[in-house]
């Protein structure tokens, strides 16, 4: 790490993807580099205003706002070039001024780390360097394909957060599940608790104090010893369809963290080399127009092939 100084007072003019944001997520943003510890004691000390006035952490910026930002010590990290995210687009879905959807395949992580040096959002920022605004709404597991919303616009992320938090988007995804599953149509209302194994690997078990998770799931198609599902997410909690399945006494096929690991070396035989889990239609009203929107990503090739090889 090398230590670079600059030396004078910066005035930034905020634009709409600083509009509504924290003062302190802003300038994490903007000076990348800075510890953040620092950060908050520019703020503390009072060197950091908006439009000549002092202002605290919590402070929400507007549209045309004044930011003065006092000379700050930034940590340039000596990463190799090579390490670069390489710009990738992905097959487009929807995408207007404020909205960009995705079909992502199995396989990219959402955005780099925990071992991960880039993701898709990585990929797309490299590959549109005039964006002065692209962000993930939600995520989707590395090994899950389908619709991933981004966001282009500050107010849009907001919104659609918003709408992710009051339930009012509705997300459906299909899976295989490996087993029995009488009920044509089911509610699983399981808590769900993240920890971490030894090596540091996050999970998820169902426990009693963990966080309310709730998934409604519908059959779609029996076949010998599998069931394609329908799940809707009523909340948004990490691996919880797999979990939900798992703890039904259906895992998913070729679920490498939940499943049958001596299944899933046969299910690779048979073909299926990945997860069965797909995120495949959204509903909501557009963030900034209120119009309807239903976007569709069908199932994958590699997926509907090995469906296609299960009798009935």
């Amino acid at each position: 790490m090398t230590d670079l100084r600059k030396d004078s007072v910066t005035f930034v003019t905020v634009d709409d993807a600083g509009h509504d944001q924290r003062v302190d997520n802003f300038l994490l943003r903007h000076l990348k580099g800075v510890p953040k510890s620092h950060v908050y004691r520019i703020l503390r000390s009072g060197e950091v205003r908006v439009n000549k006035g002092r202002v605290d952490a919590s402070h929400r910026l507007q549209h045309g706002d004044v930011l003065r930002i006092p000379p700050v010590r930034v940590a340039q990290s000596a990463t190799p070039a090579g390490r670069a995210a390489p710009a990738q687009e992905f097959a487009i879905v929807y995408e207007d001024d404020a909205l960009l959807v995705i079909d992502k395949p199995a396989g990219v992580a959402v955005h780099g780390g925990s071992g991960v040096s880039f993701g898709v959002i990585e990929q797309l920022r490299a590959a549109r360097p005039e964006a002065r605004f692209l962000e993930l709404v939600h995520r989707l597991d590395r090994e899950t394909s389908g619709l991933l919303m981004l966001a282009k616009k500050r107010s849009a992320l907001v919104k659609l957060h918003e709408m992710i938090r009051d339930n009012h988007m509705d997300k459906r995804y299909q899976a295989l599940g490996v087993g029995d599953w009488p009920e044509a149509r089911k509610q699983v209302k399981l808590p769900l608790l993240k920890f971490n194994l030894p090596d540091g690997e996050r999970r998820v078990r169902v426990a009693d104090d963990g966080q309310h998770a709730h998934t409604n799931f519908r059959v779609l198609k029996r076949a010998s010893g599998f069931v394609l599902l329908e799940a809707q997410l009523k909340t948004g909690r990490t691996h919880q369809i797999r979990v939900h399945m798992a703890a039904s006494g259906a895992p998913i096929a070729g679920d490498e963290k939940y499943g049958d690991y001596a299944f899933n070396r046969e299910l690779h035989k048979r073909g299926l080399k990945r997860m069965f889990l797909h995120a495949w239609r959204l509903r909501l009203n557009h963030p900034l127009t209120g119009a309807p929107l239903e976007l569709l990503a069908p199932l994958p090739r590699e997926l509907q092939s090995f469906l296609d090889t299960l009798s009935a």
